[in-house]
């Protein structure tokens, strides 16, 4: 248990702040003046959707009702979590600390009002007022808010009526999937709709397709009821650094994610990372299931925890303006890659059929025996990543698979018609500037189909399972959200 900032994080936020403050009547000034010419058109926009603050309480089990402590398992301040995301070069942010009993009042009366002050403090963060969900008959899930006048009540509401651990004494009929349902149907109701995303959905899985608490059933039900609510998953989940002593040095008994069950694989989640797995049949039903990577910031890694810094190993790249609504509107419409590491900072899949284009998150319709060429851009950075490397692309994959409308056993995790089309190496990229590209070609699609981009840093022919004491930082990889294709007869 962590009660107060350690010595090394109040020095950072100090020293972060000072010069935060002394520059923040300024920077405010200049963004309001070019705020029109910087979000005059879209970008690659690196965020961290999974941050706990001291508002992630402990709690005091010898009161009744069980009292709130500040920092009991996440210690640092929004403020300082957003001056850390920006350091490690983050725009956008959502805080997502988890509830107890009663700790809807906690988010209300303390936390929301320090995003206020840190909204002012770290202005040129977009930051997302948001909750860890305890989810009801599940696991974790973010919970982003949309940027409104009354986004506090609206996710005190949430909060007070459906997180499984709100009330006291606990009740176990507020842990069930109908439960999960019925808030979903809530949220729903709301003119400007929320943003589910399941957390660390395979932790608690002991065995390969042997889910625990989070299911493909539930996924699926959750996105058949809401889908532009419930719209994916953590690819990536946080807690990479739990192999790491604070030194820096490996603890070899810690588990990547904090997966002590069944490991994950090159850092993503099983769910994620196995070819014609689950994430291949959401996405061959033609369901808007985005993948996403996080901190999970807790406690750094340095002062004991498991975590890394918001942005310091794991990113999720939106493209979109820099502004609440369009990065929000960029989640939920799967304008996304996720890359660990820094392996890559920039990346466009671009789909091309009888003169029409699309992009990561959408549709292309193409004219029944008409050719698709597919390029891929990206950006490997020629500069150091967080841990001193300069890590290479070493190959691309590009994965395609036949999309046939939903299947009828909503616990199906497997899609047999997806498969790994092409590999990419440096032989076969050319060098355009800073910018590696490559491209293919379908002749023509016999049905509707996706595809998706992945890449790594490793000699891997599939990420493989993670070992114990693995070092994070030899093992990166790249997902790109998939393009999708509409065959017209």
């Amino acid at each position: 248990m962590y009660h107060h900032r350690r010595p090394l994080a109040a020095f950072i936020f100090h020293s972060l702040l000072c010069s935060s403050v002394i520059a923040g009547a300024t920077l405010a000034h200049a963004q309001s003046q070019s705020k029109s010419q910087q979000d005059s058109e879209r970008q690659w926009i690196a965020g961290d959707h999974h941050i706990h603050s001291r508002f992630s309480t402990g709690w005091d089990r010898e009161q009744n009702p069980p009292a709130a402590i500040l920092g009991g398992d996440a210690i640092y301040p929004t403020p300082m979590n957003a001056l850390m995301a920006r350091y490690y070069g983050l725009g956008w942010m959502v805080t997502t600390d988890h509830g107890g009993p009663n700790h809807s009042q906690v988010n209300l009366q303390q936390a929301y009002p320090e995003l206020q002050q840190s909204r002012l403090v770290v202005p040129d963060v977009i930051q997302f007022y948001g909750m860890e969900f305890d989810t009801p008959g599940a696991d974790h899930s973010s919970l982003i808010m949309p940027h409104t006048h009354d986004e506090a009540d609206r996710l005190h509401s949430i909060e007070s009526s459906f997180n499984k651990r709100e009330p006291w004494p606990a009740d176990p009929t507020w842990d069930t999937e109908p439960r999960m349902l019925e808030a979903l149907r809530f949220m729903k109701e709301f003119p400007e709709k929320p943003v589910i995303i399941a957390h660390h959905p395979s932790r608690s899985a002991p065995a390969v397709r042997q889910y625990g608490l989070t299911t493909p059933h539930e996924l699926r039900s959750w996105n058949d009821l809401a889908p532009g609510i419930a719209i994916g998953m953590e690819g990536a989940p946080g807690h990479q650094a739990a192999a790491l002593h604070p030194g820096g040095t490996i603890d070899r008994n810690g588990a990547r994610g904090g997966y002590g069950n069944h490991p994950t694989m090159g850092g993503f989640d099983q769910l994620t990372a196995i070819v014609g797995g689950f994430w291949d049949s959401m996405l061959s039903e033609g369901r808007n299931w985005w993948i996403t990577a996080n901190s999970d910031s807790h406690v750094h890694y340095s002062e004991g925890g498991s975590d890394f810094w918001p942005g310091e190993y794991s990113k999720t790249y939106v493209w979109a303006e820099k502004s609440h609504e369009d990065i929000l509107d960029g989640i939920r419409g799967g304008r996304v890659f996720v890359t660990t590491g820094d392996l890559i900072s920039e990346l466009y899949v671009t789909a091309e059929s009888a003169g029409e284009q699309a992009h990561i998150g959408g549709t292309l319709s193409v004219p029944a025996g008409q050719a698709v060429t597919i390029t891929i851009r990206f950006l490997d950075p020629d500069s150091d990543n967080h841990h001193g490397d300069n890590p290479a692309v070493t190959r691309i994959d590009l994965i395609a698979g036949e999309m046939h409308g939903h299947v009828s056993d909503p616990a199906t995790d497997t899609h047999e018609h997806t498969e790994v089309v092409a590999r990419f190496t440096e032989a076969d990229w050319t060098i355009a500037g800073d910018y590696r590209e490559v491209s293919y070609h379908f002749d023509s699609l016999p049905a509707d189909h996706y595809i998706r981009v992945r890449g790594t840093n490793t000699a891997q022919l599939e990420p493989e399972l993670d070992p114990r004491g693995e070092d994070p930082w030899s093992d990166l990889w790249f997902y790109a959200n998939p393009i999708r294709f509409h065959v017209e007869d």
